[in-house]
């Protein structure tokens, strides 16, 4: 009996079975995913090091690399209370119209992010719903940065928070309920019972959040403007090089997109490997 039940191998599948899986998946990673990778860098580097380097130094790649990351450090933290406190809400308090957050957690996730960028455009733009009022006491919300940090956070907002609501919701309440009785206030109960216990996860979801902030290229399109090197991010900087038929420059900069993916894939894999291990464990220390 005990042989039968230590047994990891599937009952019925061949080897030959498994070798085709394998092989249909490896192949279709290989096509789809790392011959375009190893395309990008090839077509970046086509002209030699010197003429990427000037592409890449460009006033404008610098502009747009620089609002690229000011987008996503504006963004992602602010996402990142939001992905806390949504979580804390759902999975430790009942409350009237629990399930409809959670409902509007995942509402990004089904609308187009051009459509959000409009609906922004609509209501700040100048001729929005409050774009006079907007004008008259000279604030600029669209084709401007605040503008793009509002689309931004808009398409990446569920990130953190999808991470930690089944998270939290398996780790239960025994715990803080067992340091209330202790005496514990909400600021004990939160940086020294929950915040340990989530910690993989919270930094899980931050790095998905980052890596969607720094290449969401439709929502911040429409409120962006395409003001040359002033409200481009680096995915409008692209699109602009490529339609100028500068494609060497173009794939220069997309290569340093591809570059930091492959370093949150790296990052995303290490935490997948100690989050699983921390969940096996039943949480953090």
């Amino acid at each position: 009996m005990g042989e039968g039940l230590a047994s990891p191998r599937p009952l019925g599948e061949s080897r030959t079975t498994r070798l085709l899986l394998i092989g249909t998946a490896l192949a279709f990673l290989g096509i789809f995913l790392f011959v375009p990778l190893v395309a990008v860098f090839v077509e970046a580097l086509c002209r030699g090091v010197g003429v990427y380097w000037s592409a890449v130094t460009d006033p404008y790649a610098v502009s747009a690399i620089r609002l690229t990351l000011l987008v996503a450090g504006i963004a992602v933290p602010l996402n990142l209370s939001f992905g806390v406190a949504a979580a804390w809400a759902v999975t430790k308090f009942e409350f009237t119209g629990k399930s409809l957050l959670v409902t509007l957690i995942d509402l990004p996730f089904s609308v187009s992010p051009v459509i959000s960028g409009m609906v922004y455009i609509l209501l700040f733009g100048l001729q929005g719903w409050f774009g006079p009022w907007l004008l008259a006491h000279d604030i600029q919300l669209m084709f401007a940065v605040p503008g793009l940090v509002m689309a931004t956070m808009f398409v990446t907002f569920p990130f953190v928070a999808r991470e930690l609501i089944p998270l939290m919701q398996e780790q239960g309440t025994d715990e803080e309920e067992a340091a209330v009785s202790l005496g514990a206030g909400g600021f004990q109960l939160f940086w020294r019972v929950t915040l340990p216990n989530i910690r993989w996860g919270l930094l899980y979801g931050v790095l998905l959040c980052n890596a969607r902030a720094m290449g969401e290229f439709g929502a911040v399109s429409v409120v962006s403007g395409h003001i040359r090197g002033l409200t481009n991010t680096m995915p409008l900087h692209i699109e602009i090089l490529y339609n100028e038929y500068n494609l060497v420059a173009a794939f220069a900069v997309a290569s340093l997109l591809a570059v930091l993916a492959l370093i949150t894939l790296v990052a995303k894999s290490a935490l997948e490997w100690r989050y699983g291990g921390e969940l096996s464990r039943g949480g953090g220390s």
